[in-house]
């Protein structure tokens, strides 16, 4: 700042307290828009991820269901096989008959047949289930991971507003472009997925009642 000679102390201090204030602004200006933006996009990604995390309970509600119907058809054929070979037993037994037990072994084949057929249909259907689950879960995960890194964005803009510091608004960027990035990834399905993050966050820590009880059912299940 240039000093005038003819200026007093008083109008050199008052227009230095201007020009901090103007700075101030311009830096409060600067974080308002910012945190608008982000509040912005954080909540178009909340509607998505909603819809998302439907998606995901509907294919894992698909596949609870294909899997229980998977079963069901794996006891029908299972029912009607043990079938085939009692009576199976029961014409070596009783020659005679042969004839008639031929045809009722030829129903109960047709029977295994089909619910053979029918539960590999069923567990076709469940597997794609499972890749639908896991395809949407990878946009949760980046839907989530945006989330996380914009909230510590605001507050570190937060900070920013409070301290007046600049050095803490371009520290903000990190996470906010980081969030921004995630955010993208999932709004238009994109790969963009760090899988070491996620499976840290995602982690479940065992505490040492969780050990306890682990070990005592171990201990039941010998008896």
């Amino acid at each position: 700042m240039t000093l005038d000679p003819m200026e007093t102390v008083e109008q050199v201090k008052e227009r230095a307290e201007t020009n901090d204030q103007q700075s101030r602004n311009r830096l409060n200006s600067l974080v308002a828009v910012t945190v608008a933006i982000l509040a912005t996009f954080s909540g178009i990604c909340d509607v998505k991820n909603g819809n998302i995390v439907q998606g995901m309970q509907q294919a894992q509600a698909d596949k609870i269901d294909h899997w229980s119907y998977y079963q069901a058809r794996n006891i029908r054929e299972e029912v009607a096989r043990s079938t085939i070979a009692q009576l199976q037993l029961q014409a070596a037994t009783n020659p005679s008959q042969s004839a008639n037990y031929a045809k009722v072994i030829k129903t109960y084949e047709e029977i295994a047949n089909k619910q053979n057929k029918e539960k590999d249909k069923l567990k076709a259907q469940a597997e794609a289930d499972q890749k639908t689950y896991e395809d949407l879960n990878i946009h949760d995960d980046q839907f989530d991971l945006s989330g996380a890194a914009i909230s510590i964005a605001i507050s570190l803009l937060a900070l920013t507003a409070l301290t007046n510091k600049k050095w803490l608004y371009w520290v903000s960027l990190f996470p906010t472009g980081f969030g921004l990035v995630m955010g993208i990834a999932g709004l238009f399905g994109l790969g963009i997925h760090p899988n070491a993050l996620s499976k840290l966050l995602s982690q479940t820590p065992t505490t040492p009642d969780q050990v306890v009880h682990v070990a005592q059912l171990d201990r039941s299940s010998l008896r």
